[in-house]
């Protein structure tokens, strides 16, 4: 049986490891959508402490999951 390893090439599908990257696309479209006056300046400035957060609690967590084992 083939040994899975975390984050490489084997191709692990677990959501751990694919919520950061969504997380920084989520950060990026907040301040788009900012710019382009789609959201309103308060609402981005509330949105982009809790993506930043999200993140970090994310790193946090990171290796917890059971396919990092």
């Amino acid at each position: 049986m083939e040994e899975k390893t975390c984050g490489g090439m084997s191709g692990c599908g677990c959501v751990c490891h694919k919520s950061i990257p969504v997380l920084i696309i989520l950060f990026g479209l907040v301040f788009l959508l900012g710019a382009l006056d789609v959201m309103t300046a308060h609402s981005v400035s509330i949105a982009w402490p809790v993506i930043i957060m999200l993140v970090g609690f994310m790193k946090m967590c990171k290796g917890m999951g059971q396919c990092c084992k």
